[in-house]
């Protein structure tokens, strides 16, 4: 299975469970009138990134990663989001750039050297290592994070709308 293969799709499809749980989510405060910032600033513990950030996170680390593995530039947006809907759109934007790369582009830079910025340094790996022992469970850790402080507010979503649509799987 190709470097493109065993990680782009996975993040189509993830990215958009996440979409269909933060409509849920932005639905479900619209409903009962509370406000994003109630939610916005959740997190599951004192020392944890907030749910804005945890959103931000890993819609970076797809697009990021999809984009770097495809030879193109891959600056993060400028993180500035203040409302559900704001952060919805980031997503769309991760899955836009993640839709944009090609299997060819992706597949060319699996053994090759790969520079990004990991805090105040540069760290360079192989890209099938970057991608497969960096990117990916950093993009899962943030994503299921996102996921849990929703869970923990209440949001009324569950496991399947985490996965979105699985190749394969009838639809719930």
């Amino acid at each position: 299975m190709s470097l493109y293969d065993s990680s782009i799709p996975t993040y189509q499809q993830v990215l958009g469970g996440m979409l269909g749980v933060l409509d849920k989510a932005i639905a479900q405060y619209s409903e009962k009138k509370y406000e994003d910032i109630s939610l916005l600033h959740d997190r599951l513990y004192p020392d944890m990134f907030t749910f804005t950030k945890q959103v931000q996170s890993f819609c970076d680390h797809a697009s990021r990663s999809s984009l770097l593995l495809a030879g193109k530039d891959s600056a993060p947006p400028e993180r500035n989001e203040t409302t559900l809907a704001a952060l919805r759109e980031r997503i769309v934007k991760a899955l836009s750039a993640v839709n944009s790369v090609s299997k060819a582009d992706v597949d060319a830079h699996a053994d090759k050297d790969v520079t990004f910025p990991m805090g105040p340094r540069q760290v360079t790996m192989k890209g099938a290592d970057y991608m497969m022992h960096f990117a990916f469970p950093n993009f899962y850790f943030h994503a299921v994070t996102a996921y849990n402080i929703l869970r923990h507010r209440g949001v009324v979503i569950g496991k399947r709308d985490f996965l979105g649509v699985v190749p394969g799987m009838p639809k719930a």
